[in-house]
C-alpha cells in the first residue's frame, strides 16, 4: 500500500525558511520514476492550490506567488520530494500536501507569523 507522509512543517517568522519533505513507501522504483511529483498548499475555506510540480525529467513549474523564493527537488533513489521555502510571508500560510502522481499525503501546517 502506498504512503506519503509530509515533514517539516510548523511555525516561522517572516522571512525565514521551511524545508518540507514527503516521504514514501510501497512505490518500486519503475513505478515512482516516471511520476511527476508536486506539493499544493490550501488556505481554509479555499480550493487547494499548486504550488510546484516537478516532472521524471527534472522539469519543474511554480506558482507566480512562490516563483523565485521556493525550490521544488526530487530524490528518485529515496523516493521522496522535497520543498524548501525561502523568504516565507505571512500569506504562505497554510496545510501544505505532496502529491506523488495521483497519491496525496495528509498535509502538514505550516504558519508563517508576521
Amino acid at each position: 500500500q502506498k504512503h506519503l507522509v509530509e515533514s517539516g512543517g510548523g511555525l516561522v517568522q517572516a522571512g525565514g525558511s521551511l524545508k518540507l519533505s514527503c516521504i514514501t513507501s510501497g512505490f518500486i522504483t519503475s513505478v515512482f520514476n516516471p511520476l511527476t511529483l508536486a506539493w499544493y498548499r490550501q488556505i481554509p475555506g479555499k480550493e487547494r492550490d499548486l504550488v510546484a510540480s516537478i516532472t521524471s525529467s527534472g522539469t519543474t513549474n511554480y506558482a507566480d506567488s512562490v516563483k523565485g523564493r521556493f525550490t521544488i527537488s526530487r530524490d528518485n533513489a529515496r523516493k521522496r520530494h522535497n520543498l524548501q521555502m525561502n523568504s516565507l510571508k505571512s500569506e504562505d500560510t497554510a496545510v501544505y500536501y505532496c502529491v506523488v502522481g495521483t497519491h496525496w499525503g495528509q498535509g502538514t501546517q505550516v504558519t508563517v507569523s508576521s
